[in-house]
């Protein structure tokens, strides 16, 4: 048992995941699931997720050796604030969030000295929410970034880390904004042009919409899955890492500028270097078993 007492604020579909891990190993002797929604916390308990649930931060955390905040990164400042007065002495806060440098910013002023914050991306996830939607195996084989500031304590770090090692994950630490830019080209990118396709699919004319969905090759398919992420999730996500997206998004569109001239000059030469360089990713992608 790595943990006495493990508090999840958020117990969504990365939530509700680690609680399901720490139950397969027994790595908490209890967890607390606190959301704001009855039918949250009334699923916690269908699912045998959680030992006790709440809806009160304050409550939720009280003697917590660890607090994971699981929930839109644009609300972490406000729960922090809240749950900050509430904290045992040496207790670990960590979060799940796809943003760091703007998490670590809203949440570590908040934090009592003694209390130990390590900041947690793990590379995970479907298109789903919710409870329902997590199962342990979730994590098994991807990576989790840690970020922790100058100073973290050490013992609270590898406290973390370990727990992600038992989920099955492989760590990395680096700096929180190092962190930002890599996900801003892995993840938050691809998620925006996602998003915009499947728009512009819904802003056609009825007629043609309907063929778009009834006739959906594999790539339009992929882009809808992508798309039916937590809209709300993304929307932070989106507004507490804008410099870094804004810049990839200005090189995105100089290169699709770029496509966009060889297309219309019908320079094939280019459109299949391009093409070769691409597939070479994808390999590059399944060799390290990231597909």
């Amino acid at each position: 048992m790595m943990f006495e007492r493990v508090a999840f604020i958020g117990i969504g579909l990365i939530g509700s995941s680690m609680a399901r891990v720490m139950k397969r190993d027994g790595l908490a002797n209890t967890i607390v699931a606190c959301a704001r929604r009855k039918e949250t916390l009334d699923a916690c308990v269908k699912l045998g997720i959680a030992d006790e649930v709440t809806s009160d931060y304050t409550a939720s955390v009280k003697n917590a050796d660890l607090v994971v905040i699981a929930t839109p990164v644009g609300t972490n400042e406000e729960i922090a604030k809240i749950i900050a007065p509430h904290l045992k002495p040496g207790a670990i806060v960590t979060d799940v969030g796809s943003v760091k440098q703007a998490v670590i910013n809203a949440v570590a002023p908040h934090l009592p000295q003694g209390v130990h914050f390590v900041p947690a991306h793990p590379l995970a996830g479907t298109e789903h929410s919710g409870p329902e939607a997590g199962f342990p195996e979730l994590f098994q084989g991807r990576w989790c970034i840690l970020t922790p500031e100058p100073g973290c304590d050490a013992a609270a770090v590898e406290k973390v880390k370990a727990f992600w090692l038992k989920a099955g994950s492989k760590i990395e630490i680096m700096q929180a904004e190092h962190h930002d830019k890599v996900l801003a080209i892995t993840s938050h990118l691809p998620h925006l042009i996602a998003f915009t396709i499947v728009g512009t699919a819904d802003d056609l004319a009825e007629d043609l919409k309907q063929e778009v969905i009834q006739y959906s090759a594999s790539g339009f398919r992929d882009f809808t899955r992508i798309a039916a992420s937590d809209p709300v999730m993304w929307r932070d996500i989106f507004m507490n890492n804008r410099e870094a997206v804004l810049e990839i998004l200005q090189r995105f569109t100089e290169d699709l500028t770029a496509l966009q001239r060889a297309i219309r000059r019908g320079d094939g030469d280019s459109l299949q270097t391009l093409f070769a360089r691409t597939r070479a990713i994808r390999r590059s992608v399944i060799d390290a078993k990231q597909a």
